[in-house]
């Protein structure tokens, strides 16, 4: 069966124990949680959770629809790449001799329009974002050089919709509640 990365938008009321009762759907599916962002959403008192997994369609409906029967749920809906538009952030430690001895590294920072946030004598700390794909590519271009990364981490993704309007804001103008 074909495995899509399918990209979860949840919208939930802000309460203790909800990404806990979230998690658990995709757990009792067997499905593994390739990323997952929260932060507070553009609506008072409203977070948003950004939950990538691989599956197929027919499951992602059937996981949304699970997480929708949660009473805090406000809303959730599943994405395909090409509907969104989305962003990872990544941080990568690198040896300040190794760079400075290594033009090859300097360049593929370069071309990877990344950019250093911080420069001492041990180490330089760089930061990129984009899509995941160019985000790894630069990970196994730095990881070329022996001794070069000495820490890597990426954020998950956070993504907007194509759309106009998001799911959750057609949802509650046709509920009539008020988005602050």
């Amino acid at each position: 069966m074909e495995q899509t990365l399918f990209t979860l938008q949840v919208y939930t009321e802000n309460i203790a124990g909800i990404l806990n009762q979230i998690t658990a759907v995709f757990t009792r599916r067997q499905i593994n949680i390739e990323s997952l962002n929260v932060s507070p959403s553009s609506i008072k008192g409203v977070h948003k959770y950004t939950i990538t997994a691989y599956s197929d369609e027919e499951m992602m409906k059937k996981v949304v629809k699970q997480i929708e029967k949660k009473i805090d749920v406000v809303k959730a809906h599943f994405y395909t790449n090409a509907d969104l538009f989305l962003v990872e952030v990544a941080l990568f430690k690198l040896a300040t001799d190794v760079v400075v001895k290594n033009p090859a590294v300097s360049h593929a920072i370069r071309h990877a329009k990344a950019r250093f946030t911080e420069v001492n004598e041990t180490f330089c700390v760089v930061v990129s974002q984009g899509k995941t794909d160019d985000i790894v590519a630069l990970f196994h271009e730095l990881h070329k050089t022996p001794g070069c990364v000495l820490q890597f981490t990426r954020s998950g993704r956070i993504a907007v919709t194509r759309s106009c309007q998001e799911e959750v804001s057609k949802f509650l103008d046709e509920r009539g509640e008020e988005i602050e």
